[in-house]
Parts: structure tokens; sequence; C-alpha cells
């Protein structure tokens, strides 16, 4: 029994890898999208959304079937139950990096932000493809150091996700109506993925140790928007 709970274990480590992998691909993607005007690039992020959301629907129905049949406890429950979690936040993810895209979509081929904020904007979306790889490395590894560094270094991009209201707020600004409202909510898109990378890394550092050190709520947590 013990064999076969491992291997059923093993495939859902598989498919949670592969989110990780494909939030990469849509972060990366939402990106050139977003600071390039990449029309397919961002069809590609809108039309890949549907696979994360199938490889979430394979993992919760995988992670089920094993509190179901396997009855895990101790240390392997905590491996479960956290990959139902790790399974939920990549799949916000893949939603935020498809609105970004949706929103290049729609501006397309003029940027959705006015020109004086796409250098923050690119900042912005540095910090985020290095954090994607970040979260790949961590899940493949099981890296509690890299997990501790997508944590610490969140607070880089709350500074920067504070400039982009200080921006839409400024006397100075020229941008249209519509590019004001892009640039709030691109802003918090971005924003929230940092958010659910913390998340991310959180778990992982609890199914490694069993301990949160944080002890705070993650910030995914009792909030409406993804």
């Amino acid at each position: 029994m013990r064999v076969i709970f491992n291997e059923e274990l093993k495939a859902v480590a598989d498919d949670l890898d592969r989110m990780a992998q494909d939030v990469r691909k849509a972060i990366n993607g939402a990106s050139d999208a977003l600071l390039n005007q990449n029309l397919e690039a961002a069809q590609a992020v809108i039309d890949g959304d549907i696979e994360i959301d199938a490889l979430e629907s394979s993992v919760i129905d995988q992670c089920v079937k094993l509190l179901a049949k396997q009855n895990p406890v101790a240390t392997d429950l905590r491996v479960v139950v956290s990959t139902l979690r790790l399974a939920a936040t990549f799949e916000r993810m893949g939603d935020l990096a498809r609105h970004i895209a949706e929103a290049a979509r729609r501006t397309y081929p003029a940027s959705p932000l006015p020109a004086d904020a796409q250098p923050l904007f690119a900042e912005m979306q540095a910090f985020l493809d290095n954090v994607a790889d970040q979260v790949v490395s961590m899940l493949t590894d099981r890296d509690t150091k890299t997990a501790e560094q997508i944590i610490l270094n969140d607070d880089k991009l709350d500074a920067l996700h504070k400039k982009t209201f200080e921006l839409a707020q400024s006397e100075d600004w020229k941008g249209t109506n519509q590019q004001l409202i892009d640039v709030v909510l691109i802003g918090r898109f971005m924003e929230r993925l940092g958010d659910h990378a913390v998340s991310a890394a959180r778990r992982v550092m609890f199914i490694v140790s069993g301990f949160d050190p944080s002890k705070e709520p993650t910030r995914d947590e009792g909030t409406d928007i993804d």
C-alpha cells in the first residue's frame, strides 16, 4: 500500500510541477503582451489558462482520492492538503496573468499603459518574471531557502505597487481615463501575483518543516480579488 501511495503522490506532484511551469509561462507571456504589444503572446496566455484550470482539477481529484483511499496522517496528510492549496494558488496566478494579457489584447495595437508608466511596470514585470522562476525551482527542489527569499523580497513589489497609485494620483498625469483604470487594475493584478507567490512559498515551507515562520495568514486569504 505504501508503494501505491508514493506512486500516486508522485503523479500529483508531477501535475503540480506542470502547473507551476505553465504559470511561469503565463507570467512571461503576459509580460511580453503588456510591454511589447505582442498580440500572439496575449492570446497564448488567454488560451493557455484552460490547461492550468484542467491541471488544477486533476490535482484536486487525485488529492481527494488519496484522502479517501489512503487515509494519510502526519507528514503525508500535510503534503496532500498543502498540495490542494498550492493548486488553488497556481490557478489564481494563471487567472491574474490572463487578466493582464486580456488588457493588452483589448487595447492592441496601443498599450494599455501611458508612456510614462511603462518603465515602472517593466520593473514590476521583471520582478515577477524572476519570482516565477523561483517558484518553479522552489517547488521542484522543495527549496526552503528560495521560499524564504520569495517571502522577504515581496516588500519590493509592494513598494513598486505603491508607486502605481502615486503615478495615477499625480497632477502631472497625462494618460486617458481608461489608461488610469488600467494602471490601477494591472498594478493590482501584479501585486496579487506577488502575494500568491508568497502564499506558495509559505506552503512549501510548511510541507518541508511543518511550520510557517511568518505565523500570519497568507495574503490571498479572506479577499475577493484573484
